[in-house]
């Protein structure tokens, strides 16, 4: 398939699924077992690391997401060939990959898209990749990526849109990032794995899925130290070669079905996870009266039937994940008493409040501070949902909510929940995807 057809298949995908509705019955507690799916946000970096080094590469548990889908057509840009085999596995073949542009078609519909920045120029000595588009909420500046570039000895300059980065040969140096960025970090750490000498990222990000970046890269031949700490250091190899991995688990996916639990009163096992990328979800839960129990691989909840209201404050890893705070929103909308969520991330990510709002939820923003007044009970309606963890968001409060609520535009869904509404029906609620 030539890349023209595969952008055509993927918008032709999108406007099909941009028609679909999530419909919900709610008032039902969930109860059983839910297996959760590889880390998408884990995926999306690793693919992009296979251009560092030509060959052929395995990885286990990859999620069926829209995401991943929108990351291997881009590769296949580049000559990257991939195919997928029973039970998650992933072949992907950088043998032939060869340097190009990542154009705006593509990387308008995923930020995550810029990943391949660094190991474009760490390859080839030459990058061009569209400034990134993705969710419709609130800037996400490319400064921190283009300046740690520039800080390797790279020239970049932006050119119509693009980012057009050059480098005879990317040398070590030490990074200090003004605030600690995800997307900034796995840039910087793929750049540097080729780099002469030592290169040192102060203030990185140390979520999970950076830190599984860097042990891909290990594997890979790199030699990175401090992963899952601020202070990170890489001495670059220019011998780096083909390795496999296994994602982790999806901490978001994990986290939105404990919210779903503890927000129907349910009684929810979240089977293959990893509890310690957990830690201030489960402790917020725990707040709230769920009572929690985690072993090596799992997390059970069981919820009462009314929540305790809580104060959230979302921050970087290890602190509260920006993205569970629309889950969040929408459990506490119906919890015993008043709430309030700053998200510190993103000040204008509340696209959701209105639709929560459409629902009966009593909600009040001032700036990047929401108001919770937890109320009876939410009423069916139909709602938009406009962002990813928006989607999921209304999603759970339909399930409490009276009546049916249909909400539209799911194909933000489809980017990082692996069939969702199957998932959920396996737990016992009364959902369903209408197909337009």
């Amino acid at each position: 398939m030539s890349a023209n057809q595969g952008r055509e298949s993927a918008e032709s995908t999108e406007a099909a699924t941009g028609m679909d509705e999530v419909w919900i019955e709610g008032g039902r507690g969930l109860k059983g077992s839910v297996a959760i799916s590889g880390s998408k946000n884990a995926t999306l970096p690793i693919l992009t690391a296979t251009l560092l080094a030509p060959g052929v590469y395995r990885f286990t548990n990859v999620p069926a997401l829209k995401d991943v889908s929108t990351m291997l057509e881009l590769l296949t840009l580049f000559g990257v060939r991939s195919r997928r085999e029973d039970g998650g596995t992933l072949v992907v073949d950088s043998t032939n990959a060869h340097n190009t542009e990542a154009p705006y078609d593509l990387v308008k519909t995923m930020r995550a898209s810029v990943y391949v920045l660094g190991p474009l120029l760490a390859r080839f000595g030459e990058a061009r990749v569209s400034l990134p588009g993705g969710c419709a909420w609130g800037p996400r500046p490319v400064d921190l990526h283009i300046r740690g570039m520039q800080q390797l000895g790279a020239d970049v300059e932006l050119e119509h849109g693009y980012i057009v980065a050059r480098a005879a040969a990317l040398r070590g140096n030490v990074i200090s990032f003004d605030i600690s960025s995800v997307g900034a970090t796995g840039n910087l750490l793929m750049a540097a794995a080729t780099a002469g000498g030592e290169t040192v990222i102060e203030n990185a990000a140390c979520e999970p899925e950076i830190e599984a970046l860097g042990r891909f890269l290990v594997s890979m031949g790199a030699r990175v130290e401090g992963l899952g700490t601020p202070r990170v250091s890489i001495k670059g190899s220019t011998e780096l070669h083909v390795a496999s991995a296994a994602m982790i688990p999806d901490r978001i996916e994990a986290g939105t079905f404990l919210a779903a639990a503890a927000l129907t009163g349910g009684d929810v096992e979240t089977a293959g996870v990893d509890p310690r990328h957990l830690g201030s979800i489960l402790n917020k839960l725990e707040a709230a009266g769920v009572s929690v129990e985690a072993s090596e691989t799992a997390v059970r909840v069981r919820a009462p039937k009314r929540l305790r209201p809580l104060s959230v404050t979302t921050a970087p890893y290890p602190g509260f994940p920006t993205d569970m705070q629309a889950q969040f929103m929408a459990l506490l909308s119906v919890a015993d008493g008043a709430s309030t969520i700053v998200d510190t991330i993103y000040q204008d990510r509340f696209t959701h409040v209105a639709e929560l709002q459409r629902l009966g939820a009593d909600i009040r923003v001032e700036g990047n501070t929401a108001f919770v007044q937890g109320v009876d009970s939410l009423s069916g309606a139909p709602v938009m949902a406009t962002d990813l963890r928006a989607s999921a968001a209304l999603i759970l409060a339909g399930l409490v909510a009276t009546g049916e609520t249909r909400v539209s535009r799911v194909y933000h869904l489809d980017r990082g929940y692996e069939r969702i509404e199957e998932k959920l029906q396996g737990l016992g609620a009364a959902i369903r995807r209408v197909r337009a």
